[in-house]
């Protein structure tokens, strides 16, 4: 479900390499690789009747956001054999004092994934053989979130970078291929069989972290980059909304993949982030963006 924009384009062109028979179902709006069987159709209508009499091994989900989305899937085709993905977020965890967050830790009921933290509930109770996967910020080239592109854009432009309160907040992101990386070793493994996973960057990084490893990206010295504080709290949503990222600690523990799997993030930020700008940000650029959200927290 999925698999022409971001973490399913990358991992369909792993399980290509591996030599799986894959079947992809959008919606039409980006190329699909020949060599897959594309059923066009939007997964919130009727469309999603052109599944009906097909069985699978592995049902992946990396499209899906609330619980009815996924289970009309496994309505039309029944429980796969083998296994069932699913991209979830540790964006369902609750603010806690103590860090990093487990996958035990509590889910926040009023967080914008909570549909997410439904479904992973529904197939625990499902008996459908399932491996949940709960990144923190995912980035990487093809990345439609602007997260790595928020701060090339203000590097590369020479703008004065806006910085919540003294940028010393702690996030966590994780590369693309690493989490396709992942869920490909997941097939394979016994083990994750009914797991969940926090799967992220293996450390965290504050704000003024960030952004000096995007300017190290940018070709840019981190110490030209001029940072402006500014507080969060009294702005409406708009306004809060000017810095990409979460306004508190976010942070996960990735030991229990790393464990079970055996598998290690190959990306640090820096080289990540080096990738996005190489492989993305520059091969794609537009038009000089809007800073108008800037100038008004800001002044200038």
């Amino acid at each position: 479900m999925g698999g022409t924009r971001f973490v399913g384009r990358t991992l369909v062109k792993k399980l290509i390499k591996k030599g799986y028979d894959l079947t992809v179902f959008t919606r039409g709006k980006n190329p699909v690789p020949k060599n897959v069987l594309h059923i066009e159709g939007d997964r919130d209508s009727d469309e999603l009747n052109k599944l009906k009499g097909m069985k699978f091994d592995v049902i992946i989900d990396s499209s899906g956001r609330t619980l009815n989305q996924t289970k009309n899937v496994i309505d039309i085709t029944g429980p796969p054999l083998h296994r069932f993905l699913y991209v979830s977020s540790a964006g369902i965890y609750k603010d806690c004092f103590s860090l990093p967050l487990d996958e035990g830790s509590k889910i926040d009921e009023s967080s914008r994934h909570i549909g997410k933290a439904h479904t992973e509930e529904w197939l625990k109770q499902s008996g459908i053989p399932f491996t949940i996967f709960r990144p923190t910020y995912i980035y990487g080239p093809g990345n439609y979130n602007p997260i790595e592109e928020w701060f090339f854009d203000r590097i590369v432009h020479n703008r004065p970078i806006p910085i919540p309160l003294d940028g010393s907040t702690i996030t966590q992101l994780g590369h693309v291929e690493d989490l396709a990386d992942a869920m490909l070793i997941s097939l394979e493994k016994n083990v994750a069989k009914d797991s969940i996973y926090n799967c992220s960057g293996k450390k965290g990084i504050t704000f003024k972290g960030l952004i000096y490893a995007a300017s190290i990206a940018c070709g840019k010295d981190p110490n030209e980059i001029k940072l402006v504080s500014y507080d969060p709290k009294g702005l409406d949503r708009k306004g809060r909304k000017v810095f990409p990222l979460r306004i508190n600690h976010f942070l996960t523990d990735i030991s229990l993949i790393e464990r079970e799997l055996n598998w290690n993030p190959k990306y640090s930020l820096e080289k990540g982030l080096l990738d996005s700008f190489k492989n993305d940000y520059l091969k794609n650029s537009k038009t000089k963006p809007e800073f108008k959200i800037d100038i008004d927290i800001i002044g200038y």
